[in-house]
Parts: C-alpha cells; structure tokens; sequence
C-alpha cells in the first residue's frame, strides 16, 4: 500500500465558497478506482506552517498509482484546484512495501505524467510556495 500525502493552504484571494468547491473536487479524486481509501479535511500540523488542509490517499501499488495519476476526474480536477492553491507539499509518502527502488518509481510516475502533460506541469508551477517532501 502506498499512502500518499498532501498538504495545502489556500491562497488569500479565495473565497469560502471557492475553498468549498476545491475540497470537494479533491474528495471527488479520492474516490475514482484506484483509490482504497481516503481522508481530505482540516490540516492537525503545527498552523504556523501555513498549511490548513490536508489530502491523503491509500493506493494499492504502482500500477494503482498510474491509474490514479492518469484517471480522467483526476486530470480534470486540477485545473479548478491548482490555481485557488497558495502552499503545497507533497508527501512524504509512506508504504508497507518494502522494495527500495519504490521512491524512484512513485518519482517516475509523477515525472513522467509531468512530461506526458506539460500543460499540467506549467499549472503546478504557478503555486507560489511548491515542494516534493
């Protein structure tokens, strides 16, 4: 199982309503077919970080994550949530799998969505504070 995690703030500019349509769009990903389980809601870390929600997903294995990444509502929720983003982390994920080259591979698959969709990859740049933990 590979837990991948997600923690975000929203930027100022976005409104309670905005905020609203974002989380649910995220619920919405985290529950297409790879997806075993899931939790989208408030952030519990240190609020001094700036992060104030949180998004975690159980996917079964890598070729759950590459359904995952390339799934339809999940391509088509990004563009109507990257943009309402201020902070975002990545991870770090955590898995009971214990191969070592598993970090590269989960990296490749994000790397390789990244250049399958450049457009998505200029999105990702526009979230002023972005980073891959």
């Amino acid at each position: 199982m590979i837990v991948h995690m997600l923690r975000f703030g929203f930027r100022d500019e976005t409104s309670e309503e905005q905020r609203a349509q974002v989380l649910a769009l995220m619920r919405r990903t985290s529950t297409v077919e790879s997806v075993s389980f899931s939790a989208v809601g408030q952030h519990l870390g240190d609020p001094t970080e700036g992060y104030t929600h949180g998004y975690c997903v159980g996917i079964a294995d890598i070729a759950a994550l590459e359904r995952y990444m390339y799934d339809p509502i999940h391509l088509a929720g990004d563009p109507d949530i990257i943009p309402h983003l201020s902070r975002l982390a990545i991870g770090p994920d955590v898995s009971d799998d214990l191969d070592p080259d598993l970090a590269a591979k989960i990296m490749a698959v994000h790397d390789r969505k990244l250049a399958d969709y450049p457009e998505w990859a200029e999105l990702m740049k526009t979230i002023p504070d972005f980073r891959i933990a």
